[in-house]
């Protein structure tokens, strides 16, 4: 196990009541003590020196036994319009493109574990066993008769980009909707992985593409808690996370100036235990030791919005940074019949209709939290000319629990503890959709400041 600076981010189910509307509500009660232990015994993901070795291949090895499903598994056709990203429908521009249901689309996936090799073995469902398939053939429709989310084009993608760079900055979910982008990109090329430790200077986790033919560049910056942190006890992986709260993570934000577009996101490491200083002194814990009686103890919530403040007051502060800053707000985990450590599940193989199922108060409280100080940031922003936009991606994503990988994201016959995993997004899945999200925000950007 290695610490946070080590970067190895382990999912972790967020505490909250999931609700299915007119049943009887299945309630998931975590105690932050457990969510800390989850953070030490789960799934490790695929370490990224592993992805050198992938790209030492030339050819995917296809004499790999897959079972009957992955066999059958067809991949959506690629039939780019090649139009430019500004002929895509423009009464889109009015939609509120988070506000809808998901409706069949039997054109999907649009790639397999098989067309893309870069896939965490964390979150490779197939490979590993899924004996579904149904869960890949959604897509989102926004509300309006008018409004549609186009699939995403890889092409238009890439044109957009060309000479661009993009920086996921967060945890490991950031790195889940980064590998997604990068499998649908994999339709058209594959970029060149860049070692993160080549200048000595990078956290073992962060990753660094690049695909040369349009000069664009994606990377991802480790930052769990995107303030300063750092594990109280190196020894010791289950002891208490030291957070300054008013200091930014100096580690990615002397990194993104260069970067055209930043996506942030941040959540579940908030739930292990944190030792909180302001102004380079302890000021209490956010998320307790029950023996922990000589320190005060935190609101939860003012500790979470905090950490956004300094994240984004540091953007703000950056002289030289003329990009746009996305928040991809929290994604909902779907733990069911238990907790993550008494044999919480995610079984469903479809997803909810909008009306069966409502957020938590905690999810909707972070939630809450997150637009509250990206507000705050787009004013002051607004000052020296930098673009703050919203990710509102908890509403589409809370009604899809078909989509993590449960036990399907590890050998079946693994010998070691492991524990069914309803925080990650499995690869092809619904966190696909996200980069249909994207594309149509980035084309919005790209329109909007040349018209």
């Amino acid at each position: 196990m290695k610490n946070q600076a080590g970067g190895v981010d382990r999912p972790v189910a967020i505490p909250f009541k999931f609700q299915q509307l007119g049943t009887l509500p299945i309630r998931i009660t975590l105690t932050f003590i457990s969510l800390a232990l989850l953070l030490t015994l789960i799934v490790t993901p695929l370490p990224p020196s592993t992805f050198q070795l992938f790209f030492t291949r030339q050819l995917i090895d296809h004499h790999q036994s897959f079972d009957s499903l992955r066999n059958s598994t067809k991949v959506g056709s690629l039939n780019s319009s090649q139009k430019s990203v500004a002929e895509r429908p423009k009464e889109n521009e009015s939609c509120d493109l988070f506000s809808g249901e998901w409706v069949p689309n039997p054109e999907a996936p649009y790639y397999t574990n098989e067309s893309c090799y870069i896939i965490p073995d964390q979150v490779n469902c197939m490979r590993f066993g899924r004996p579904d398939s149904d869960y890949l053939r959604w897509k989102w429709k926004p509300d309006g008769e008018d409004c549609n989310l186009p699939i995403f084009d890889p092409h238009q993608f890439l044109e957009l980009m060309r000479g661009k760079s993009i920086a996921f900055v967060g945890d490991s979910v950031g790195g889940n909707h980064m590998h997604s982008l990068i499998c649908l990109l994999s339709r058209v090329v594959y970029p060149e992985f860049i070692s993160p430790n080549k200048n000595g200077r990078d956290r073992p986790a962060d990753e660094h593409w690049v695909y040369k033919d349009y000069n664009f560049h994606i990377s991802k910056f480790w930052a769990p808690f995107l303030v300063r942190s750092e594990i109280s006890d190196p020894s010791d992986p289950g002891s208490p996370f030291r957070i300054y709260i008013d200091e930014c993570d100096q580690y990615w934000i002397s990194k993104i100036e260069r970067y055209s577009y930043i996506i942030i996101s941040a959540s579940q490491w908030f739930f292990k235990r944190t030792l909180v200083y302001e102004n380079k002194t302890l000021t209490g814990c956010a998320v307790c030791d029950q023996q922990q009686t000589n320190v005060a103890k935190l609101d939860f919530y003012l500790t979470y919005a905090k950490a956004f403040q300094t994240a984004f007051k540091a953007i703000n502060g950056l002289k030289d940074f003329k990009g746009v800053t996305f928040l991809r707000t929290i994604l909902t985990p779907h733990y069911e019949g238990g907790a993550w450590n008494e044999g919480g599940n995610c079984v469903r193989i479809e997803p909810f209709k909008r009306k069966e199922t409502s957020l938590e108060y905690l999810v909707s409280e972070m939630h809450r939290i997150q637009v509250k100080e990206l507000r705050v940031a787009q004013e002051e922003g607004q000052k020296t000319g930098l673009r703050f936009r919203l990710f509102n991606a908890t509403h589409p994503m809370s009604l899809r629990p078909d989509g993590h990988p449960s036990k399907y994201g590890h050998p079946r016959h693994q010998t070691e503890i492991t524990f069914n995993d309803c925080l990650h997004w499995c690869l092809p899945g619904p966190l696909d959709t996200l980069n249909d999200f994207l594309l149509e925000l980035l084309r919005r950007e790209v329109v909007g400041r040349s018209s």
